[in-house]
């Protein structure tokens, strides 16, 4: 745990390797007509396989009843206490695609979204609109002008983009334009803090002047705005641990959390596919290394119980790629659970494996929730899954004498 200073001395290096996939959404919950979950449901012959001979539990990322973010997710999961280190989302989704964000820039992630007549929220994804349509989008808002602040939009990946105010006396102490449900409107921004008032009124004048310039388009003609936040400072994941470190994502959001906790972010393509070949073309260059797989998260949101399925299955024989390249230590976890019948994050524990050479015999029959429910490492806190990594790779010395 990065925040547990009495454990750092313990820390030690090893050509020992660690590979941490976080399956995006990872937990669900029972359909209702068939009392199983997306992963009971899914055909995973790989996932159960690795199960049955590694070290299997559940994950609370937070706290017992809280429903995190991504970002507090993945952060527990790097060992770092998601309650001390918050990090806005917009900051993580510039860092992610390279935004430079100068001390007091403020960044918010972006969604393009469909209002009604009644400016009543239809879809909050604009359908899941593809790049090439927001992109032109995105240079329309880029001509904003508001005097007091500079204002730039960049385009992130399908309906998203990344917000920035450049200025004197900004606050990111503002609340969010997302009511995270569809027939609502946009909320107006308010401040949260003494300082934010100013901040707070550029954001709903920039928010106007975009539902102007967007107002005829059929598929988005509105925008929310959320995760407002500066240029974080955490300690580095790999000079605590004594890694050395490496994130390969597709999505820019992961990228930003890789870089924010120190990882050197390496260049990747567009599929899970091609992270692991990433993966494969690195592996010797890195001792640690955290990959990610985002679509079934994504399904999650949308309610699709048999996408989210789908998505399990499309994942699965990506695992014997993984295990083919022998890493000491092969951890599946996930940040959160996103439930398709929730169409959210929720709070409910996630599945977790560790395996290595020192997990065969303590297995479950498979992979989900609730055989993991019946795992050897039981239930425990996200941060706690770096401590089991770094011990099963041989890299945490005993703690006294």
């Amino acid at each position: 745990m990065i925040d547990q200073e009495e454990l750092r001395d313990c820390y030690t290096s090893t050509p020992s390797k660690i590979v941490l996939l976080v399956v995006d959404g990872l937990g669900g919950l029972a359909h209702p007509d068939t009392r199983l979950s997306e992963l009971e449901t899914a055909h995973i012959p790989n996932l159960d396989a690795m199960a049955q001979e590694s070290a299997c539990g559940l994950t609370t990322p937070v706290l017992p009843g809280v429903a995190p973010g991504s970002g507090p997710g993945h952060l527990a999961l790097f060992g770092y206490d998601p309650l001390k280190h918050m990090i806005g989302r917009g900051a993580l989704e510039a860092l992610g695609i390279d935004v430079a964000l100068q001390p007091g820039d403020i960044a918010a992630r972006g969604n393009f979204c469909l209002v009604d007549g009644d400016g009543l929220l239809v879809d909050r994804r604009a359908g899941r609109i593809p790049s090439q349509l927001s992109a032109p989008l995105c240079e329309r808002l880029d001509k904003i002008e508001i005097d007091g602040v500079q204002l730039d939009v960049f385009p992130v990946q399908d309906y998203r983009f990344v917000l920035r105010l450049r200025g004197e006396g900004l606050s990111e102490f503002i609340s969010e334009t997302d009511p995270q449900v569809t027939g609502a409107a946009p909320l107006t921004v308010k401040p949260l803090a003494p300082g934010a008032t100013r901040t707070a009124g550029l954001v709903n004048e920039f928010v106007a002047q975009a539902g102007k310039l967007l107002a005829e388009e059929e598929r988005a003609n509105m925008v929310l705005l959320r995760g407002f936040a500066r240029l974080p400072d955490l300690p580095p994941m790999g000079e605590v641990y004594r890694l050395n470190t490496a994130g390969i994502a597709a999505y820019p959001m992961y990228r930003g959390l890789a870089e924010v906790a120190g990882m050197k972010v390496i260049p990747t393509g567009h599929t899970f596919g091609d992270e692991v070949e990433t993966l494969r073309q690195n592996f010797n260059n890195h001792d640690f290394f955290f990959i990610h797989y985002k679509p079934a998260d994504a399904a999650g949101e949308d309610g699709d119980f048999d996408g989210k399925v789908k998505c399990l299955e499309d994942l699965d024989p990506f695992i014997p790629q993984i295990r083919e390249l022998e890493p000491d230590v092969f951890v599946v976890a996930g940040d959160h659970s996103t439930p398709a019948i929730m169409a959210a994050h929720s709070w409910h524990p996630v599945p977790f494996m560790l395996h290595s050479k020192l997990t065969r015999g303590e297995g479950v029959p498979g992979f989900n929730e609730r055989t993991c429910a019946q795992g050897s490492v039981g239930s425990i806190l996200a941060t706690q899954v770096m401590l089991l990594a770094m011990s099963h790779a041989g890299k945490l010395n005993k703690y006294g004498p």
